[in-house]
């Protein structure tokens, strides 16, 4: 098992450069009610669309939270303007934080656990299920293409996120950064 852990260090660093390297978008819907996570997914959609060009020629993630945070208030009117047009009266709330994610794995992509920075949407009371994506670089499912993130990820964080999705690394990754999120 220690033999395993030390030959996964560099897989572990490329991780942690990852969390350092991407933003990430989470948006919590009201409730789990099949209108509202409708909703939701509304939400995601006219965001990812409407402010991906926010990024364009971004020199970096420094740079893309500096662009988030200038662009705050317009995010919560672009939410609230998709809102109001589904018939909804929801308030809703855009902030940048640093958060915990856990493994994600998609069809093509797999985004290892660890402390990200996250532009967060928080619809109504945002008691239901979330969805989330990496808006810089953009990673989001459907937005980007797989020329854009080996443009945008250094070599050992692409294999990262190219990984199969069932490497047993992921899991130790998982377990460490739990550990360590019990010391933060």
């Amino acid at each position: 098992m220690l033999a395993g852990m030390i030959l996964s260090l560099p897989f572990f660093n490329s991780c942690e450069e990852l969390t350092e390297d991407v933003l990430r978008v989470h948006i919590l819907a009201n409730s789990d009610s099949a209108a509202d996570q409708s909703l939701k997914l509304s939400v995601r959609d006219r965001i990812v669309s409407e402010c991906s060009d926010y990024y364009d020629g971004c020199g970096g993630k420094e740079e893309a939270l500096d662009i988030t945070q200038a662009h705050l208030d317009e995010i919560e009117s672009l939410a609230r303007e998709e809102i109001r047009s589904r018939g909804f009266r929801y308030p809703v709330h855009a902030e940048v934080s640093e958060m915990y994610f856990n493994t994600r794995y998609y069809d093509d992509f797999t985004m290892p656990a660890g402390w990200y920075d996250s532009l967060r949407l928080t619809i109504g009371s945002g008691g239901g299920q979330n969805w989330w994506c990496v808006m810089y670089p953009s990673l989001c499912v459907g937005a980007a293409s797989e020329s854009e993130m080996k443009d945008s990820l250094d070599d050992g964080e692409y294999k990262v996120v190219k990984t199969d999705k069932y490497d047993f690394r992921f899991k130790i990754v998982e377990y460490w950064e739990s550990f360590r999120s019990w010391f933060r």
